[in-house]
């Protein structure tokens, strides 16, 4: 009795299949692929119908998609019969473009919305807080330990305080929808590079700085030819937590940008995400290789002075 009738669309004739095939037949319609038709008989696809009365309670389907099944099992059969040049052609190779990266996500807009922001953020950083560094280690004036310490006990503030103040002021200069919010304030300096510089800076000896003013040099130049070519260590570890926060940044994206085309990385994946309820995993993991693959290459590169910076900060000599 584990024989199950099955009737065939074919000239209307009745034909008895084992009950293996039974049990791998959902109720239904259901497309069979010709070599397991042929094998029972038939030259041809057929469409199969087996009606839910016949099926037993014993004998229940185990495949819910019995066509893509057998188009796996049969994979390597039909590559035998098919010419290379064929095969060649409907391989899909790792190079080859795939058609939902340019229709359904623009990876390649929040890349670029990215490194535009972390490099323009980097440079502002490395410049404002060099010069804040140097005004704080290399010139005397009176009141500079005070605003030293004004400048750490900025660091207590978190950023859910200034979202609304800093809004406001974005909101009124028209940069709200840009990505002007997101690297703009890094030329205003920050309390932690500053205060890494200013340590390093501590660290070169000051008749260096002395013999320059007594040979005729201004203070930016001493700053510029002096300062800063000796400071390339400490310089890339702020340079790498910098790129670092500004690639990985996703609060402030998500309050100051509005329009889909100025998305960074960290927002325009998530977004996709939430839209999408993170169906095609394939893109989602090709995304979040882009969204890491930036800091590999950039520690990769620069790990060598970066150590070297984190183990000299703060120490004389």
């Amino acid at each position: 009795m584990l024989a199950q009738r099955i009737q065939v669309a074919d000239q209307f004739e009745d034909r008895l299949f084992p009950a293996e095939l039974v049990q791998r037949v959902p109720a239904g319609y259901v497309y069979v692929r010709e070599w397991l038709l042929s094998k029972y008989g038939t030259a041809t696809p057929r469409q199969f119908y087996v009606p839910e009365d016949r099926i037993s309670v014993e004998i229940q389907p185990i495949w819910g998609n019995f066509p893509e099944a057998i188009r796996a099992l049969t994979a390597g059969e039909e590559a035998k019969k098919q010419p290379l040049g064929q095969l060649l052609g409907k391989t899909r190779w790792p190079w080859t473009p795939s058609d939902n990266v340019e229709t359904q996500i623009t990876f390649l807009t929040y890349l670029a919305n990215s490194l535009v922001v972390a490099v323009l953020s980097v440079i502002g950083t490395l410049l404002s807080s060099s010069l804040v560094a140097y005004g704080l280690t290399r010139i005397h004036w009176k009141g500079r330990e005070t605003l030293f310490t004004v400048i750490l006990a900025t660091m207590m503030i978190p950023f859910p305080v200034l979202m609304v103040p800093l809004y406001s002021v974005f909101r009124t200069l028209g940069w709200l929808g840009t990505l002007m919010p997101l690297w703009v304030p890094a030329w205003f300096a920050g309390a932690f590079n500053i205060f890494l510089l200013r340590q390093f800076f501590l660290t070169i000896p000051e008749n260096l700085t002395d013999a320059a003013r007594i040979d005729g040099c201004s203070e930016f130049a001493i700053y510029l030819r002096i300062m800063l070519p000796l400071a390339k260590p400490a310089l890339a570890v702020v340079a790498l937590f910098q790129f670092l926060f500004a690639w990985n940044d996703f609060l402030a994206p998500m309050i100051f940008l509005t329009e889909p085309d100025t998305f960074t990385m960290a927002l325009g994946l998530q977004q996709y995400q939430s839209q999408h309820g993170g169906s095609e995993w394939h893109l989602l993991m090709a995304a979040a290789l882009l969204l890491v693959l930036p800091i590999v290459i950039l520690f990769f590169f620069t790990q060598k002075t970066f150590i070297q910076g984190i183990s000299t900060t703060g120490m004389k000599g």
